[in-house]
């Protein structure tokens, strides 16, 4: 009876348990996290530059309602952006050192604004601080009959080094990124 007992009390305490170390987990991020390294390859461990940053989604919203020209964006959503160069580059004509870098733009026609800016772990634009700016380089802009619902970037490996592509609705902004 007592063994019965005993063992009674530890499957009550191994259900109680159970039940109070349960993780709850929130919904889905909505614009779910991405990262985006040159060279692309998996097979290349060397890598010279990598993107870190959020997708957000037009779901029949434009672009320039998402992120108005003339005015700094995050450049994707929830945290800023991050980019990390691992090796020194020059980014649109300006000389930057090896670091980690948060990454606005100021979209624009033809052109968008890159900035990069030393302040790091921010949310959003909000607190953007233009004292802290590393770069601020222009980027052309194209056109694609490709629309993309999903801000994307990726790396494009051109002569001596690569161009960040970042992509949203039939808007290309092109960034050179040599080494």
């Amino acid at each position: 009876m007592k063994k019965l007992a005993t063992l009674s009390l530890i499957m009550l305490a191994l259900v109680c348990t159970n039940n109070l170390s349960a993780q709850k987990f929130s919904g889905l991020d909505k614009s779910p996290m991405d990262m985006t390294s040159f060279p692309s390859s998996y097979k290349v461990a060397d890598k010279a530059v990598r993107v870190t940053y959020s997708r957000p989604q037009l779901k029949g919203r434009s672009v320039s309602e998402l992120a108005p020209a003339g005015e700094v964006w995050r450049t994707g959503a929830n945290e800023a952006v991050e980019i990390t160069f691992y090796k020194d580059a020059n980014v649109g004509g300006t000389d930057v050192k090896a670091g980690t870098y948060s990454l606005f733009t100021i979209p624009g026609k033809g052109e968008w604004t890159v900035i990069l800016n030393s302040n790091l772990n921010q949310w959003g634009a909000y607190s953007y601080d233009k004292k802290a700016d590393v770069a601020r380089v222009k980027a052309a802009t194209s056109t694609d009959s490709e629309s993309l619902d999903a801000f994307s970037m990726a790396f494009k490996e051109v002569e001596g080094g690569t161009h960040l592509v970042m992509g949203w609705g039939t808007v290309r902004v092109n960034l050179p990124i040599m080494f």
